[in-house]
């Protein structure tokens, strides 16, 4: 059986060695030395000096809304996972949608402007697949209006768009290092931010506020990854090369094998380091995903059709159409990607696709 992703497994006894390491200190949590060196790692390869590492990649958007949601309108994608939007109703605020760019598939940065009302108080987008917002736009309108914006970058680890890591756009960016992204900690996530007076608030709202064991800076909730994720975690960082590498020569073999006369891709926007984070592609209709996805299945081939639905058409949501992300979200449809898949297994997908709607 081959699915959408695939986790990456190190040697055990390399995480083993690490693991000692957490039975010599007797510290399993509340940032230990483990933690602190992944985080540091992490400075290093990404090259940001900014990351918070927390337990999972959706807390770190909460965060960012209860600190600077304030209970208002939020601006927001409906081509993304469903965390983004929840994340927003969930902190008490209103996701307000703009459609996207159909090439790019990320928030049109030109409808934004036009959804901007006066309880508007920030806007949270997502780098979909890792292909990065118009940012400098996006920069542009929060200035303006006095917006705040939080990037969903789940997919983005790796990801430098104008010779900059991905990371170091917006007042705050988050990440997912859950265990079908390219960079794991198995459960995991961090979040990013520049400047240091609101970076110190995200730091203390993920330890329950803390400063120090008996007093408290404000609000705060448990997001603290443990000992056993930074393991992992500085495990597969040694490995991330390969891992890379391994992704890379699998998007290259799609891209030589498949037929694109009747599909389409993604445009990774121009200036972008890609991480190729995920293959999706595009069909002229639903009903020829449907047919697609019903064959590779039947040979034990399992792509996602991810996103889907469009958010804005979840029930809880109640949003406005939204006519590029319905159409997208229908007709869009992500093959198996990660590190290592065998090229008679390659070869099997490509020849499906092919075959299946010729």
């Amino acid at each position: 059986m081959t699915n959408v992703t695939k986790t990456y497994f190190p040697d055990i006894n390399e995480y083993i060695i690490q693991l000692n390491r957490i039975w010599a200190n007797q510290w399993l949590t509340n940032r230990g030395e483990l933690v602190l060196e992944l985080e540091n790692r992490l400075k290093s390869f990404l090259k940001t000096d900014n990351i918070i590492v927390m337990n999972n990649g959706t807390i770190p958007i909460q965060i960012a809304l209860k600190l600077l949601g304030n209970n208002g309108e939020v601006i927001t994608t409906p081509f993304s996972y469903i965390a983004t939007t929840s994340s927003i109703i969930w902190e008490n605020c209103k996701p307000i949608f703009v459609d996207i760019d159909k090439d790019h598939l990320t928030i049109d940065e030109d409808k934004i402007e036009e959804a901007i009302t006066n309880k508007t108080t920030a806007i949270l987008a997502t780098h979909v697949f890792g292909n990065p917002c118009n940012v400098a736009v996006i920069e542009r309108i929060a200035q303006k209006y006095s917006l705040k914006v939080i990037y969903d970058a789940a997919h983005s680890f790796g990801v430098k768009y104008l010779g900059e890591s991905i990371f170091n756009y917006g007042d705050v960016s988050t990440c997912s290092f859950h265990a079908t992204k390219i960079f794991h900690t198995g459960e995991g996530g961090a979040v990013f931010c520049k400047n240091e007076e609101l970076r110190n608030k995200l730091y203390y709202s993920h330890n329950f506020g803390h400063n120090g064991p008996s007093s408290f800076f404000g609000l705060g909730i448990n997001a603290k990854i443990s000992e056993l994720q930074a393991a992992m975690g500085i495990v597969v960082l040694d490995h991330i090369d390969e891992i890379f590498n391994g992704r890379k020569d699998i998007v290259a073999f799609y891209d030589e094998n498949i037929k694109f006369d009747k599909l389409s891709k993604m445009k990774i926007r121009e200036g972008t380091e890609w991480n190729n984070s995920y293959y999706p592609i595009i069909f002229q209709s639903e009903k020829e995903l449907s047919n697609v996805q019903t064959k590779l299945n039947e040979i034990g081939i399992f792509p996602r059709r991810y996103f889907y639905p469009s958010l804005n058409t979840i029930e809880f949501v109640n949003g406005k159409s939204m006519k590029i992300s319905e159409s997208v979200s229908s007709r869009i449809l992500c093959l198996p990607l990660s590190h290592q898949i065998e090229d008679s297994i390659l070869e099997l997908i490509s020849s499906t696709i092919n075959n299946s709607i010729w």
